[in-house]
């Protein structure tokens, strides 16, 4: 596990948005996308239990009570199953292969009112690498996690581990793998199977963890941003 600072210089300025965030970024060998989301839900649940160990008397002067997750999470809905309800809850129609917007994000959270998961997105909207389904290779073994306000972590996904399907899938996407050599150069030799998820916003996971209305609050200095390079 590693918790870099990224920085991307997007052109967003929201309450749940930061150019300069920080990742928690998993990957692990032999393991699948069940394994990579049974071990999300037990960073998340033990995020919440430190904060509640070690944070009472601060949560208090707060005001806050915090509730720890229970585990397991809902039952796994799949992007098919995501976007039904989105369409039916805001009356408008997603195609499949459409991204989630932020509308129907909302109303699969108002649907599930807890932390879930998003699986089975089409391999076309997501990362070269998913690994799609054997019996469907339309579909692919990828995982979003959820709080019913926003998206937590996405990326999360079991990695393709064979040279040649993942040279096909790189050029599936307009890419050429000539400009991925470096990266494939290792999978020649034998890569095993492994699985990790990207992008669990720490920023996102403390805003939604205190309630917070504005990411920025569950940032310690002043982030950095498009216009501003120095605290």
């Amino acid at each position: 596990m590693k918790l870099p600072p990224i920085f991307r210089a997007e052109e967003h300025n929201t309450t749940r948005h930061l150019n300069e965030a920080t990742s928690i970024d998993v990957e692990v060998s032999f393991a699948d996308h069940n394994d990579m989301m049974d071990l999300l839900e037990r960073v998340v649940v033990r995020a919440y239990t430190s904060v509640t160990e070690s944070c009472g008397p601060a949560l208090e002067a707060l005001g806050i009570e915090l509730v720890v997750p229970n585990t397991p999470f809902p039952p796994r809905i799949t992007y098919a199953e995501a976007i039904d309800i989105a369409s039916l809850a805001i009356e408008e129609d997603i195609s499949y292969g459409d991204d989630l917007s932020t509308a129907a994000e909302r109303a699969i959270g108002e649907e599930m009112g807890e932390h879930y998961f998003i699986t089975d997105w089409p391999t076309e909207i997501k990362p070269y690498y998913a690994m799609p389904y054997e019996d469907n290779p339309s579909v692919c073994k990828a995982f979003d996690l959820m709080h019913p306000r926003m998206e937590l972590s996405s990326g999360g996904a079991q990695r393709i581990h064979e040279h040649d399907l993942l040279t096909t899938q790189i050029a599936a996407k307009g890419l050429s793998p000539d400009s991925f050599s470096f990266y494939l150069q290792p999978f020649r030799y034998g890569m095993p199977p492994h699985a990790g998820w990207g992008g669990l916003g720490m920023d996102r996971l403390i805003m939604t963890m205190l309630g917070l209305q504005n990411i920025r609050e569950a940032v310690l200095f002043p982030p950095r941003d498009r216009h501003r390079v120095t605290p």
